[in-house]
């Protein structure tokens, strides 16, 4: 397994404007920086300590993305240096995000995540809790977090029905929210398994892991 031929058969597949985010938890910086040689410059991670560690030693030219789910405690590790947050879930959350952005005089890009899926472990906010974010005095005054769109993560399974009625429920929801937050530019849909499917619903940001990397390493 090569994890530049892994990544380049993947981008020759993608439209122009989809952006891959190399999920890359768990994976050794060596196997980070194969995929860096190969071009890649947006990595993902879901352990705010272990992205501070990578962001450490690596390049300084990456962008690095937090797609787990966040703990209002920790934000301050990642706030001097992350480019994206994909999982923000409460109003308390962003203001944490804003608060510690401050410090650094940094605006950062967040997603709201929308629970799609019928899983109870899966976390997220309902539309009508996003459009209530969007339009509260709090946002208003979180000058230093763009809310630039939305994520969402698909139920476990192999009924590609349900996960297209998920991924579709996911984009009605960017566009309708979108019509009122035109900043709105990223909806953030698709992982190794389903990627194909999300990018034809609509998805313009791919969190791909395993299809790179090879299968992760838990122990």
């Amino acid at each position: 397994m090569s994890i530049k031929n892994n990544l380049q058969s993947i981008k020759s597949t993608l439209p122009e404007d989809v952006t891959l985010v190399a999920v890359s938890k768990t994976k050794p910086v060596s196997e980070l920086m194969q995929a860096y040689d190969a071009g890649q410059r947006i990595f993902g991670e879901n352990k705010i300590q272990e992205m501070v560690e990578k962001h450490d030693v690596m390049p300084k030219d990456i962008k690095w993305h937090m797609i787990g789910h966040v703990q209002r405690n920790k934000v301050k590790y990642m706030a001097p240096f992350v480019s994206m947050i994909h999982a923000v879930d409460s109003i308390r959350l962003m203001e944490e995000i804003n608060k510690q952005a401050m410090k650094h005089n940094r605006v950062i890009d967040c997603l709201l995540q929308i629970k799609i899926a019928k899983e109870d472990s899966k976390f997220g906010m309902s539309k009508s809790d996003a459009q209530s974010l969007l339009n509260s005095k709090s946002y208003a005054e979180c000058t230093n977090v763009n809310i630039v769109g939305l994520m969402g993560m698909a139920t476990f399974t192999d009924n590609k029905d349900q996960i297209k009625s998920e991924f579709d429920y996911l984009k009605s929801c960017y566009d309708e929210l979108k019509s009122t937050n035109p900043i709105f530019n990223t909806l953030s849909m698709g992982m190794s398994g389903d990627y194909n499917l999300a990018i034809d619903c609509g998805s313009n940001m791919i969190r791909v892991g395993s299809s790179i990397f090879g299968s992760r390493n838990y122990n």
